[in-house]
């Protein structure tokens, strides 16, 4: 499979990019400053782009492709760009004709304790720092619901993104965090970016938004 990655360089994207190499798969990296990636395998070439300043080349960039996948995620303080971003990715796909997945928020993720409350709603549950992304990360919601064109699946991460191994368990859920048996709601980059691959692999339909967490008791991580 040819696939073009958007956001190749992010935490989420370097995952996806190390699950599709592993598997086999071609992939266009694209990033603003993707250098590094220059000899991550004889699979990936990188691409230089600005998606916010050069929308009708990253739309060229797709063709050709087989599949799109956005991990774009902006820096802190420019998190409004997250939406313009998406548009552009979307755009991106919906021209070259083939579909998208696109790395969403938790935020309006239902909390696992039926209390009805979303991530972003439940009072105390969001430290006041990651408030502004997972506020754009409802707007980008907002966004995919508006887009009727472009053949998009969204796959949502859990509470908790952490640095870990790759464990294969995690399940995949639609709109509420998925938890393991202690109650917990995360899951590592590592298979995070496998999920992705999961869904680039075997799709789960078209406009559908999903998540992913471990469903098993979280491995311990390493320490140092």
């Amino acid at each position: 499979m040819k696939i073009i990655l958007f956001g190749a360089t992010g935490d989420a994207g370097g995952a996806a990019l190390q699950a599709a190499v592993a598997r086999g798969h071609q992939v266009t990296a694209v990033a603003r400053h993707p250098q590094a990636l220059a000899a991550a395998s004889p699979l990936v070439t990188p691409l230089a782009l600005d998606l916010l300043a050069e929308p009708q080349a990253a739309a060229d960039a797709a063709a050709g492709h087989d599949l799109a996948i956005s991990t774009l995620r902006p820096p802190a303080g420019r998190e409004p760009d997250l939406v313009p971003l998406t548009r552009t990715a979307l755009a991106a796909a919906r021209k070259a004709g083939i579909p998208v997945l696109v790395t969403g928020g938790a935020a309006t993720l239902k909390l696992a304790d039926g209390s009805g409350h979303t991530v972003l709603s439940a009072p105390g549950f969001l430290p006041e720092s990651v408030r502004p992304i997972a506020e754009a990360c409802a707007a980008q919601d907002a966004l995919l619901e508006a887009e009727t064109e472009a053949q998009w699946t969204c796959l949502r991460p859990p509470a908790m993104l952490t640095e870990g191994p790759q464990t294969g368990s995690y399940r995949f859920g639609t709109d509420t965090l998925v938890t393991d048996a202690k109650g917990n709601s995360q899951i590592s980059f590592a298979d995070f970016g496998a999920a992705l691959l999961d869904l680039a692999e075997t799709p789960r339909g078209i406009r559908q938004k999903l998540t992913v967490a471990w469903g098993a008791p979280a491995p311990a991580l390493a320490v140092g």
